[in-house]
């Protein structure tokens, strides 16, 4: 990622996408960045991925999330900074019993932003699966 100030004319208003029961609002997106602020539900995830070209954190705003690195769990709560580099595989999880909500950032964008949209309403998590592929995001498993 290279050093320097993303504008507020990157700034969106409006959209917002309903992925796999979360909703997500996105904040900024430019080709270096995209940010978005997400609701996860109670018992909500994001099924565990890598992104090989894509650097990944995740600012916690309200409630608990589990982040699933593959050896290991950790948790995380209000304020802490989840961050996951580029090849990690990781999973994120709200197994609280209530909601939370945490601010989502991505360096550099590679297409993402067109990808949410088109997952979004996808019912069937096979399908977002299948086209989260085609824009370099690989899925795993979920954990046992």
């Amino acid at each position: 990622m290279d050093a320097g100030v993303t504008t507020k004319k990157s700034m969106l208003d409006g959209v917002v996408w309903n992925i796999l029961g979360q909703t997500y609002t996105p904040k900024l997106h430019s080709e270096n960045a995209m940010l978005w602020h997400a609701v996860l539900p109670a018992d909500t995830f994001v099924p565990p991925h890598i992104h090989s070209t894509q650097d990944e954190w995740i600012h916690v705003m309200t409630g608990e999330l589990e982040v699933d690195f593959g050896a290991e769990t950790q948790k995380a709560g209000p304020g802490d900074l989840i961050r996951m580099p580029m090849g990690q595989p990781h999973g994120v999880f709200n197994r609280s019993g209530a909601e939370a909500t945490a601010m989502f950032g991505v360096a550099p964008t590679r297409g993402l932003y067109d990808l949410f949209g088109k997952i979004s309403d996808v019912p069937d998590p096979g399908e977002v699966v299948r086209l989260a592929a085609l824009h370099e995001i690989d899925f795993l498993p979920p954990p046992a």
